[in-house]
């Protein structure tokens, strides 16, 4: 049986501009608990071409950018897969969900990196 999981989405699909709104920290779970530290960090966008929906984006690692100050930036990701899950919830499955993740970040436009 075909698992949505095992589905890859082509990142072109998101089109562009992505805009970069917001970075936060994530921590890395171990046995349904977080484990103590930074795992990486998450980089939220808006999707210009899907009526500014959001998509997080996770990087492990140390912080490559900083959240804009006022607005958003646009941002390219290096080594970008995006896929899809479905919870289930007892007897039924939830809507399908995205996930991301990338191994870099850089501004489009001279944005400013992390300190």
């Amino acid at each position: 049986m075909l698992n949505i999981r095992d589905l890859k989405i082509d990142p072109a699909s998101l089109g562009k501009p992505l805009l970069l709104v917001e970075v936060r920290p994530y921590s890395e779970y171990k046995d349904g608990k977080a484990v103590e530290g930074i795992a990486g960090y998450r980089y939220d966008v808006c999707l210009a071409a899907h009526r500014l929906e959001k998509l997080g984006v996770k990087i492990a690692g140390p912080q490559l950018m900083e959240s804009p100050e006022d607005g958003a930036v646009e941002v390219e990701f290096s080594g970008l897969e995006v896929s899809a899950y479905q919870k289930r919830f007892k007897e039924e499955y939830g809507p399908v969900m995205f996930t991301a993740k990338a191994a870099g970040i850089k501004p489009v436009n001279g944005a400013r990196k992390a300190t």
